[in-house]
Order: structure tokens, then C-alpha cells, then sequence
């Protein structure tokens, strides 16, 4: 066997069982591909056999290339997933996979912005955009991340088949799982507006958002977008597509929401990942004492 044919393998065990996003996958598809060249595997039961010490000559390496702690904490997971499947497929089990703990990384604090820069982050965009379509698709797009709270992978991987919109919309999230997220009239009427501006054919089971030429779009062109809108606007390199849904959560939060219905709509795993914005709440109230009490 190959080291390119151990890798496909792990990549379509990680498409197929894991049903992973397309962004795990070649992040974790790069990580076991970095290993598998470091200690020159060309089969299962090679791979089996790399200890706990070998993982961590192989880790401190990475470091020594500039890894910091949440990228070393990231590949570390990434591996102990590989060596966990490659044991598995050289029928020795569990028992030997290395044990390493993980460098302790700190959660950083989203910073949301204000619900008239979300507004004015969309417009912003469908006004710099080529063709007057695009800056509908591009504005429906950043709508969803705020009005909904999806991410950015949910949101393009809607297909014709949600339209038109209702007053909910199930979306698929991480791990295939499912969740039915309210859609405001504005996204509603951005998203349709899109729909008829653009010039393809919407048939069922295609992908509702779509690049020039045709094909589903890309992350990096709504990425791309919202950079040039950002600069515009003047606003810091911390309002990206992902800042959107994190202030639709902090806004939700400061207007009372519990956080049990916050989890649901984020289709958080757990109550865990929803607690940040308790702390986003805070620190946006505390940004806001300073800036207006006189004493402060």
C-alpha cells in the first residue's frame, strides 16, 4: 500500500463515517500526511506501532517550525484521531494509541459588532460587488450569519430546495447534525431577492448559493467580500463572516435569551461552547461603562 492510498483512505473514512466538513478534512488530511512523511509509513501496521514518544518527537518538531498552541492543539487531535483509525485497520485496537495531553489553550473572547455595522457590513458589500446580482447573493449570504446565527459552511450548503424561506429553516450543521433556526422577514426578503436576481437554474438538490461562472460558491468569496467592506467601513480585522454569528448570539444574550435556547439555535454540542458569550456580554458592557461614564 501507498502512503497516497493510506491517506485516501483516512480522507474518505473522515467524508463518509465521520461525515466531516470539508475544512476538517483537509485539515486533518494534511496533519496525518505530515506524520505519515515524517516517519516514512507505507502501511497500517507501521503506523500502528508509533508510540507515545515517537508522537511527541514528531509534535516538538512542529513547534520548532513556529506551531503555537491552538495549531499544535488542533494537529494533536488530528493525529490521535489518525493513529486511533490506523490501529484499527491493522487489527491491533485501541490499547497502544499514544496518550498525550494537549497544550492548554486559552478561549479568546469573540468580539461582535453592533447590529448597525452588521447592517451596514451587507450593504456595503452588495454595493461593492461586480454585477448587481451578486451583491444580492453576497448580502444574503452575510444576513444569514447574522439574522440566523449559521456559519458560513451551513449557509452555503443550502440548496434550492429551502426556497422560499419560511419563517423557519432546518439547517445541517457540524457532525450531519440538524436544527431549525427562526429566518427574520429581512432575511427572508434579502434571500429572495437573490433568488431572483440570479441567472441560474435553481433545480432541486443544487446549491442555492452560487459563484459567477455557476458553480456552488465559496467560503473565500464571502470572506473576500466582507475583508474589502471591513476596510471601508473602517472597522477592525476582527469583523469577519464568523463575526456575524457570534454577534447574533451576543445580541440575542444581551436582549435576555437563556443560554439552553442560545445552544439549540447555534447547534452548540454543548452548554460549554455557548457560556463565551456570557463573557462577550460582559466585556461589550464594560467596553460600553468606559466609554460613556465620566469617571471611568
Amino acid at each position: 500500500m501507498s502512503r497516497h492510498d493510506l491517506l485516501a483512505e483516512w480522507n474518505g473514512h473522515l467524508v463518509h463515517a465521520r461525515r466531516r466538513s470539508p475544512h476538517t478534512v483537509r485539515a486533518y488530511g494534511a496533519a496525518a500526511a505530515r506524520l505519515v512523511a515524517a516517519v516514512d509509513a507505507d502501511d497500517w501496521q507501521a503506523l500502528a506501532r508509533i508510540d507515545t514518544a515517537a508522537l511527541r518527537r514528531h509534535l516538538a518538531a512542529r513547534r520548532a517550525d513556529g506551531l503555537v498552541n491552538t495549531s499544535a492543539a488542533r494537529e494533536l487531535s488530528a493525529l490521535k484521531a489518525f493513529l486511533t483509525f490506523a490501529r484499527e485497520r491493522a487489527g491491533v485496537g485501541e490499547d497502544g494509541t499514544p496518550r498525550i495531553r494537549g497544550p492548554r489553550v486559552k478561549k479568546g473572547i469573540p468580539r461582535p459588532v453592533t447590529p448597525d455595522d452588521a447592517s451596514g457590513i451587507a450593504d456595503t458589500v452588495a454595493e461593492a460587488a461586480s454585477a448587481a446580482w451578486v451583491g444580492a447573493r453576497d448580502r444574503a449570504v452575510l444576513l444569514l450569519l447574522y439574522g440566523a446565527g449559521l456559519r458560513i459552511a451551513e449557509a452555503l450548503s443550502l440548496t434550492a430546495d429551502a426556497l422560499p424561506l419560511g419563517e423557519t429553516l432546518r439547517v445541517t450543521g457540524k457532525g450531519a447534525k440538524q436544527r431549525v433556526v427562526p429566518v427574520l422577514p429581512a432575511v427572508r426578503e434579502a434571500v429572495d431577492a437573490y433568488a431572483q436576481a440570479q441567472p441560474f437554474a435553481l433545480l432541486p438538490g443544487t446549491a442555492l448559493f452560487r459563484g459567477e461562472k455557476g458553480g456552488p460558491l465559496a467560503p473565500g468569496m464571502i470572506q473576500k467580500a466582507m475583508a474589502r467592506a471591513r476596510v471601508a467601513m473602517g472597522l477592525p480585522a476582527t469583523a469577519t463572516p464568523h463575526a456575524l454569528r457570534h454577534s447574533f448570539a451576543t445580541h440575542l444574550l444581551g436582549a435576555g435569551a437563556d443560554l439552553r435556547s442560545l445552544q439549540e439555535l447555534l447547534g452548540h454540542a454543548s452548554l460549554g461552547s455557548t457560556q463565551i458569550y456570557t463573557q462577550v456580554d460582559a466585556a461589550t458592557l464594560l467596553d460600553t461603562y468606559r466609554n460613556a461614564h465620566p469617571r471611568a
